[in-house]
């Protein structure tokens, strides 16, 4: 029986696979909790924009703060993919996947001088700059180092993307970007400053967006900003139209990657554009339904108001229903016969907030697994070591075959760089 989201995580009579890697047997191999991902579905997912773009110059960079495991990134490193930035740490990382430079573009509101230096260096293919001071800063630095840093800048279009607004990025209210209304002005200074080329125009709306009608809304807003620019004599090569498409945590029915592309394609030709190089930056579609978090189920503790269902897993492991209040469907790794109660599914950790899902039927008994779907963007990425408790183990499945890619962190890892004071 195929569940949401992706056809890659499945039962198999009464079992729970990823690909054809039953999950109880991971979770015996590995321990919990334990985050365990879909090779398949990750290049099914990156293999619809990739389509859709077919014929054009185009790069699809890879949103790397979904899931930034060195073996996911290695993932879509061989299948052609650039990668989108936010940090020097993540340029490390990068990089150590095997990326390409060329193929990397730095976006984030606050870049350090020391992270420029160090994209500069490794020769990124673009900065996408969201402030008229960051502009300065960087081509102070670009000059220092001798170089010419590549830039576009993301403008702010101010288009309601309807998401939760702790992800929504291009209102006027956002911290993102430059303002459209001032997008001329900041370009023809950019044009001007030594050290820096100007290449292109960045956007990105929003995440989780299930709509295409605010894509093609700030494509609009965009277009009209390039020839606007163009029209003062700045060149811009590439659109860069961000990420954000949303997937399937319950019912949601976001556009697939081809029909938003193919969408987007149109708008762009019909109004001139179509010699232009296209970016896009998707994260959470790439990845989101590839992954599942498993957990032990500890304790079935009923209550006078509430039932819980105490697993392994917590808050630290799965930020998104604490932070967003996000629903994520929660199902056994086996079925059986027995009649489902309602329960909270809740983690150890000493806050209230520690919850993974709320009134949710499992018919699960103490030492079975449940499985947390859609686990795969924004979960093991924001993962913390709250109540010094290890980060969880990561897996990789091909087919048949599986990989460790991330050990569990031991306490002692924890507090390593930690120090006593002397006669303490």
């Amino acid at each position: 029986m195929t569940l949401p989201g992706s056809p890659h995580v499945a039962y198999r009579g009464d079992t729970l696979h990823v690909e054809d890697c039953a999950l109880p047997d991971l979770a015996a191999r590995h321990g919990t909790p334990l985050y365990v991902y879909s090779r398949a579905s990750m290049l099914a997912a990156v293999g619809a924009y990739q389509r859709a773009l077919a014929g054009r110059d185009h790069l699809v960079c890879y949103a790397m703060k979904a899931n930034s495991n060195i073996a996911v990134l290695q993932t879509f490193a061989q299948a052609g993919c650039g990668f989108d930035i936010v940090s020097g740490g993540e340029l490390a990382r990068a990089l150590a996947a095997g990326a390409e430079p060329g193929k990397i573009v730095f976006s984030g509101v606050g870049k350090t001088r020391a992270e420029m230096r160090q994209a500069l260096d490794a020769g990124v293919m673009c900065f996408n700059v969201e402030s008229e001071a960051e502009l300065d800063v960087l081509s102070d630095v670009a000059t220092q180092a001798g170089r010419t840093a590549r830039i576009s800048l993301r403008v702010n279009p101010d288009v309601d993307a309807g998401t939760h607004p702790y992800i929504s990025t291009g209102l006027k209210g956002n911290k993102f970007g430059v303002a459209h209304a001032d997008a001329v002005k900041v370009y023809r200074h950019a044009a001007s400053l030594p050290g820096i080329e100007v290449v292109g125009i960045d956007c990105h709306i929003g995440s989780q967006i299930t709509e295409s009608t605010p894509y093609l809304d700030a494509l609009d807003r965009m277009l009209d900003l390039v020839e606007a620019v163009e029209s003062h004599g700045v060149r811009l090569h590439h659109l860069d139209l961000g990420g954000g498409l949303g997937i399937t945590y319950t019912d949601e029915q976001p556009p697939s990657a081809d029909v938003l592309v193919a969408a987007l394609l149109k708008r762009i030709d019909e109004r001139g554009h179509g010699h232009r190089k296209i970016l896009f930056e998707p994260g959470r579609s790439l990845v989101g339904n590839a992954g599942v978090l498993v957990s032990e189920v500890l304790y079935l503790k009923p209550g006078e108001e509430k039932n819980f269902c105490i697993v392994d897993a917590a808050m630290n492991d799965l930020m998104r229903p604490a932070m967003y209040q996000a629903w994520m469907n929660i199902v056994a790794c086996r079925q059986s016969g027995d009649q489902p109660v309602t329960y909270d599914v809740v983690g150890p950790v000493c806050e209230s907030g520690d919850w993974l899902g709320r009134d949710r039927p499992l018919a699960v008994k103490a030492g079975e697994h449940i499985a947390v779907l859609s686990a795969g963007a924004y979960s093991m990425s924001m993962a913390s070591n709250y109540n010094t408790r290890g980060r969880a183990a990561e897996v990789l499945v091909s087919g048949s075959q599986s990989w460790l890619i991330r050990d569990r962190e031991q306490p002692s890892e924890l507090f390593r760089g930690e120090h006593l004071v002397p006669g303490g």
